[in-house]
């Protein structure tokens, strides 16, 4: 890095790699000084278990932070996701963040406590340090640097959301919240792991059942039955050849399908099996569909051949709260373009926040962007602090220093958005 140069009051000139950025000292300096408490919160969070549908601890600590830096609100809608407001203007923003974490799996296969939030060599590790915990962290502390420096909120309204039951299925919390609790919310940022590079989004998903059924009889004489397992045998290996030849997206990347998992109905272990049942996982790119999907695997010769059902699975789900909320389990592609204002915007402020260019690019995996941007049609795009690498790993983490970072670069961006998005200047 070169050598900075004042150009007015807080702004800093600083020439990156031959790219001159505006570096505002105000986020960048104001952030770092709360490196130590960000740190702290996302370990209590983390040591705080929150498996979908059991989020309610976190919940309340995660409502109390946002209670102690001064936020204006603070709420728990009727699915258990908490709300923290800060402003009261016309323009909605929500920053999102899912709070609730896959189980661990094998304890022995964890080096260090998933649950006990140890910092090793400037990097903070548990189960959801990347997933999503180290962006509710952040956001907590970025939102509340706007009321500490005195950022005019009277044109926009932040609310900064705890998600829930995300894991489990992705969009049916924020896809609540944004058309019961808070209406006509003019932008969604995602908290999502970007490694603090700029998201725009990612392929959508559905997951299919296939069914094949049989005539049980004793397994001593086979002949007198039908086994439903080997007329699924053929469609097993048809999907796999149909993954090949999926459609492929030059952002996006490939669709994909998965079988990830089987059972089987039978009297016994002595006997014919009378019932079998494939599960799908299916990753829809551009140009994709569920019903393009589904029409696919109808067509599979072994399908039709095997007398076999196509079914689109649906979720049902029971919040801690009591409410329970269903959806068919199709989540929509979604893809912002690379010249909206809010992604201009979301490049700006990181160059603002932190003297650092992000890379605009998109998740592997899915998010609540599947309700926000593919079902409501709302501008979504995503920054967070952590690496995707590490959800959903033993080796779940986030680095220190992306927190502070992360924490600016939330105060910093709704200004540069509304000034973006023609909202009035800064």
């Amino acid at each position: 890095m070169g050598s900075p140069h004042l150009i007015a009051r807080w702004v800093i000139v600083v020439d990156v790699g031959g790219v001159q950025m505006k570096l505002d000292e105000r986020f960048h300096a104001a952030a770092k000084r709360d490196t130590e408490p960000i740190a702290q919160f996302l370990a209590d969070v983390i040591s705080i278990p929150s498996l979908s549908r059991d989020e309610d601890g976190v919940v309340q600590r995660i409502g109390n932070e946002m209670t102690e830096l001064g936020f204006d609100e603070v709420i728990v809608d009727g699915f258990g996701s908490v709300i923290g407001r800060i402003g009261n203007g016309p323009v909605k923003l929500v920053y999102d963040s899912h709070i609730d974490v896959v189980d661990i799996g094998d304890l022995s296969l964890w080096k260090k406590d998933p649950f006990g939030a140890k910092v090793e060599n400037g990097v903070l590790y548990g189960r959801g340090a990347s997933d999503n915990k180290a962006a509710i962290a952040s956001m907590v502390y970025g939102a509340s640097l706007i009321r500490r420096l005195g950022i005019d909120t009277s044109r926009f309204t932040l609310y900064v959301v705890g998600t829930v039951q995300e894991e489990d299925c992705d969009g049916l919390a924020l896809e609540h919240l944004l058309t019961t609790t808070i209406p006509d919310v003019g932008l969604v940022v995602l908290g999502e792991a970007t490694n603090l590079d700029v998201y725009r989004g990612h392929r959508g998903r559905a997951e299919f059942a296939i069914h094949t059924s049989g005539r049980q009889a004793h397994a001593s004489a086979p002949e007198r039955g039908l086994n439903a397992i080997y007329r699924m045998a053929p469609i097993a290996a048809q999907i796999e050849e149909l993954n090949e030849r999926l459609a492929v997206d030059q952002f996006l990347g490939k669709g994909t399908i998965v079988l990830s998992k089987v059972e089987c109905q039978t009297p016994s272990l002595n006997a014919v099996p009378d019932g079998c049942t494939i599960y799908l996982d299916r990753r829809l790119t551009i140009g994709e569909s569920v019903g393009s999907a589904r029409a696919e695997l109808e067509s599979l010769p072994a399908v039709q051949a095997g007398e076999a059902t196509v079914q689109l699975l649906r979720y049902e789900g029971k919040s801690y709260t009591g409410l329970t909320l269903e959806t068919d389990k199709y989540f929509p592609t979604w893809v912002t373009a690379e010249d909206h204002p809010a992604v201009q915007a979301a490049v700006e402020a990181g160059q603002r926040a932190h003297g650092r260019q992000p890379g605009v690019s998109r998740w592997v995996f899915s998010t609540n962007g599947v309700a926000s941007a593919g079902k409501l049609g709302i501008p979504t795009i995503g920054y967070g602090p952590a690496n995707e690498i590490h959800a959903h790993s033993v080796d779940d983490q986030c680095p220190i220093d992306h927190l502070p970072a992360a924490a600016a670069w939330y105060a910093a961006f709704p200004e540069i958005y509304l000034s973006a998005a023609g909202h009035g200047a800064n």
